[in-house]
């Protein structure tokens, strides 16, 4: 005999009817949802499940299986999304969001460098975790670098979200006010932490571009300020130089 679902807070009770009738497959659509753009409750409805699975109403095992196959799919729609659509959006709508060419430029540079790594860690930041496959296409990133990343994340984010469900069990109203908290912590930081490497990038683009205008300032400098004689004609008496001989 099961055990009754333990008192649930916020948002976990509003959902708490979904996962009652539809069961996996609300965790499936939710999941695969929330991970191709769309701003559902699919990490909730991921704890949510885990609670169930730790009162006997749901298998562990299932729930977290179908929870990363979802967030694996829905992040490769979004990266499909990007890939076919990103760049004409960009181009038609992206002033209007101060997204212009130059911007998009270093954009793709720095998901050439940190793509992976970005793929990886958006998966744990609410707003990042929803639309980073849509940029990771939109940016060009090479499907075989995008794959694994993503498949890595799906895993991590659902074993992390998973086991916090499944073993806050009925104290899951102190514990899930206390990763809200701290999740929001994180957030702050990683952002604090992407804005640090914009702003080396922006940084390291005005060195290099200094130093470009300095070259080019040199340049200019040299070739008007060669001797008069210097290409072997001497202008003072209309004679290339040589001496005629007797």
């Amino acid at each position: 005999m099961t055990a009754p679902p333990p008192p649930l807070p916020g948002a976990l009770a509003g959902l708490a009817p979904l996962l009652d009738h539809y069961g996996y497959l609300a965790v499936a659509l939710l999941v695969l949802l929330d991970n191709c753009g769309i701003p559902v409750p699919g990490q909730t409805i991921l704890v949510l499940a885990s609670v169930y699975a730790g009162t006997g109403h749901l298998d562990f095992a299932a729930v977290l299986l179908i929870a990363a196959t979802a967030a694996t799919l829905g992040n490769s729609i979004g990266y499909l999304i990007g890939r076919t659509g990103g760049r004409a959006f960009v181009h038609r709508w992206g002033r209007y969001v101060l997204l212009t060419p130059a911007r998009m430029d270093r954009a793709d540079g720095f998901f050439a460098r940190h793509g992976g790594k970005v793929v990886l860690v958006a998966r744990f930041v609410d707003g990042l975790r929803q639309y980073n496959g849509i940029i990771a296409g939109t940016t060009g990133m090479p499907w075989r670098r995008f794959a694994p990343f993503n498949l890595l994340g799906a895993v991590l984010w659902t074993a992390v979200w998973g086991s916090f469900g499944y073993v806050a069990g009925a104290n899951i109203g102190t514990v899930y006010r206390t990763a809200i908290r701290y999740q929001l912590w994180f957030a702050v930081g990683l952002g604090l932490l992407v804005a640090a490497l914009l702003l080396r990038q922006v940084l390291r683009y005005r060195r290099r571009r200094r130093r470009h205008e300095g070259t080019d300032a040199s340049d200019a400098s040299d070739g008007s300020d060669a001797p008069a004689g210097s290409n072997g004609y001497d202008r003072s008496n209309g004679s290339d130089g040589s001496e005629d001989g007797p």
